[in-house]
């Protein structure tokens, strides 16, 4: 039985299927949690978001409006997920630099980790603790990310590596910076890339 009741699923406007535990009150209208999802008491999560099959979003967690969270997705205290962003299937968040089983850490104690707006992580990346990933960056499926990755940085591998851009679209960027797809223009801007010209059609 979901901790929200009926009532105030219906108020929210949030959709809990019967067997996902929703235990947070901080979920916001538009959002879909289905089954065996869980979502703990003290996480927050925003609009229109889709909590899919599996997944977990511990206390202390941050989701912001319109994110995919794809199936078994694992979400810790210490993630702040910025709004638009994709979470493929079976991404891992981590939190902790040095577990040990008899050590309970939490709060200031945990390194926090930060994905910026519209950054997409495709199925199997893991996240290791006090990372951020840039505003449109792309990490490729099974990454290992253990650095920063810039705005727009395009990352595969283990460890992972930036082996070149994404545009806005999630098209990967030629060398000329044009994207084959929508058309948008970018040009080099220090170890990052720019929006220079053209519209996303």
């Amino acid at each position: 039985m979901n901790a929200l009741d009926v009532t105030e699923i219906s108020e929210k406007q949030i959709q809990v299927h019967p067997q996902a535990l929703c235990d947070s009150n901080d979920v916001g209208a538009g959002t879909r949690v289905w089954a065996f999802a869980h979502i703990l008491n003290g996480a927050r999560v925003g609009r229109d978001c889709n909590v899919c099959d599996h997944a977990y979003i511990e206390s202390g967690a941050v989701v912001g409006d319109r994110v995919t969270v794809k199936n078994r997705v694992l979400i810790f205290d210490g993630v702040t997920i910025e709004d638009d962003v994709f979470l493929g299937p079976a991404v891992v968040f981590t939190n902790d630099f040095r577990p040990r089983a008899h050590i309970k850490r939490g709060g200031d104690a945990l390194a926090s980790t930060r994905v910026r707006s519209g950054a997409t992580l495709g199925a199997g990346v893991v996240v290791v603790c006090g990372t951020t990933i840039g505003e449109h960056a792309f990490v490729g499926a099974g990454a290992v990310v253990v650095a920063d990755v810039p705005a727009h940085g395009f990352v595969v591998g283990n460890p992972g590596k930036r082996i070149g851009w994404a545009c806005i679209c999630g098209q990967r960027l030629p060398e000329d910076l044009v994207c084959d797809e929508c058309g948008l223009t970018y040009r080099p801007k220090g170890d990052e890339i720019e929006a220079t010209g053209g519209s996303p059609s």
